[in-house]
């Protein structure tokens, strides 16, 4: 048996669960946007590049930020399921989702603010 087999791999690997984490709660955002009648856009740098930013920081933010994700992942995807009900029963889900995605929105807000703003325009560390 090799030395840690089991045992959760920490550093690029934990990185690129973020990574995707972090991309799928964009995709159900994008749901929620358009059951809410909303244009999807593309994500600004600062979005796309949060974790690689994040994981460059570490510490406590990095802590924080994978915290915030599991959080907004608690409360989207209920969210989004209960929507796709209302959808599916041939009912307007417009204002509910509305509702979640500008609460999304001020979650995500509020984990990007973790990134310094003398870090934002730095290169990404790349391994």
């Amino acid at each position: 048996m090799l030395p840690g087999a089991g045992r959760p791999q920490f550093g690029q690997g934990s990185t690129s669960a973020m990574s995707m984490k972090w991309s799928a709660l964009h995709d159900a955002a994008a749901v929620v946007g358009a059951l809410a009648g909303l244009s999807s856009n593309s994500m600004p740098p600062e979005v796309r590049n949060f974790p690689a930013a994040i994981r460059d920081i570490g510490g406590w933010r990095r802590e924080a930020a994978e915290q915030g994700i599991d959080d907004i992942s608690a409360v989207l995807e209920p969210g989004l399921s209960a929507l796709l009900a209302v959808h599916a029963r041939g009912a307007n889900p417009a204002a509910p989702a509305l509702a979640l995605w500008r609460e999304f929105h001020a979650a995500r807000d509020a984990l990007l603010a973790l990134v310094p703003p003398d870090t934002r325009d730095r290169p990404l560390r790349r391994a």
